[in-house]
């Protein structure tokens, strides 16, 4: 499938066919183009948790969702992804790289560091996987573990605490069923015309295919 494509038709899916597995060949391949993605100075700090057991499965929602609730439509449909990955940042492997000779930032400080890439980077690998997904005619969705949830996780899966949960890529099938509606089905995709900026900021970019 060409790029294109695949960029075309990525979109987040939030339900998944319990009854179709996801093969150790296409997690291994999504893993592979996930570590393609850039990092800054080559640090690559970045882990991925992969959780492909029911038992593992289980253990995660039941450590990221309110037993006492009854299940809402989001969480029932996104529970049956046969696979879950969770994407840990690593700042230490960031500020230790950039101690070394070539850089010089011997003392460490995370206020010299415009905005966290150890988190920007690892958005960019869960890109590559939500890519690969569709590359593999998969279904995919980014989400995030509630603040309050991280420590629980870390702790059932051990990951160590200097490590960020940044966000869980779920992996599978789409169901033949829709699951819960996605705000691009609310809201309008901003053109081109409002979010990209020629020269200046303000001066509207604007397509060749529109001058």
């Amino acid at each position: 499938m060409e790029l294109r494509e695949v960029v075309r038709r990525r979109r987040m899916v939030r339900s998944f066919d319990p009854g179709r597995e996801v093969g150790r060949e296409v997690v291994d391949r999504v893993l592979k183009h996930a570590v393609r993605a850039p990092s800054a100075g080559f640090s690559q700090g970045w882990d991925f948790v992969v959780l492909s057991t029911a038992t593992d499965r289980a253990r995660f929602w039941e450590r990221t969702s309110d037993p006492d609730s009854e299940q809402d439509r989001w969480l029932r449909g996104v529970s049956s992804a046969p696979v879950l990955v969770l994407c840990c940042s690593d700042p230490q492997a960031y500020l230790s790289r950039y101690a070394e000779p070539d850089k010089g930032w011997a003392d460490r400080d995370v206020a010299r560091w415009p905005v966290p890439y150890w988190d920007v980077d690892n958005g960019m690998a869960a890109m590559l996987m939500l890519l690969t997904a569709v590359d593999e005619d998969l279904g995919a969705l980014y989400f995030g573990v509630p603040p309050e949830r991280q420590d629980t996780v870390k702790e059932a899966f051990g990951i160590p605490q200097d490590r960020r949960i940044v966000g869980v890529v779920a992996l599978g099938h789409p169901s033949p069923t829709p699951g819960a509606r996605g705000s691009a089905r609310t809201r309008r995709r901003r053109p081109l015309s409002e979010v990209a900026h020629h020269g200046r900021f303000g001066t509207p970019w604007e397509s060749p295919d529109l001058v």
